[in-house]
């Protein structure tokens, strides 16, 4: 599947609200929550007012015309919070699109970006259970800290 990655444009920070739901782990064999989960305040954390902070940035991979995945970061008191200096990392891909490279691909480029931006390092929380803490490993991702559910994970960029 032939696809391409590049910058995020304004007009289509709305679309961050899909990718943050698609962005919710739902192990194998549980119902996907409500579409309404994303308007908690927790998880708004995310994407209100993308692009207003000097810190948000965001890639997205395209395929067949639409956007199918999206990577983003901002400096934020959520989840994968780390210190007032790092940002926060999140990531999605439309489900039809999953296991095909896209997403390492995103983040790659997504991470190689932030690096030339002059970004020393950026968090994220994972579930343990999420197959894609292999990926983050794979792309240099650290645990930074965990709880019983959680990683906190950090890569140096």
């Amino acid at each position: 599947m032939s696809f391409m990655i590049r910058p995020m444009l304004p007009e289509e920070y709305p679309l961050l609200e899909e990718f943050l739901y698609q962005a919710i782990f739902v192990p194998e064999g549980f119902p996907a929550p409500d579409r309404k989960i994303i308007r908690l305040p927790e998880l708004q954390l995310y994407i209100k007012d993308f692009g207003k902070a000097p810190h948000d940035q965001a890639m997205v991979a395209e395929a067949e015309g639409q956007v199918v995945g999206a990577a983003w970061v901002r400096i934020m008191a959520d989840y994968g919070h780390i210190d007032d200096e790092t940002p926060s990392l999140s990531v999605s891909l439309l489900p039809a699109y999953r296991g095909k490279g896209i997403g390492k691909v995103l983040l790659e480029t997504f991470l190689a970006s932030l690096k030339k931006g002059g970004c020393c390092k950026v968090s994220l929380s994972v579930q343990k259970a999420n197959p894609a803490v292999h990926l983050y490993r794979q792309l240099g991702f650290h645990v930074f800290k965990q709880n019983q559910e959680d990683f906190v994970m950090v890569c140096r960029l």
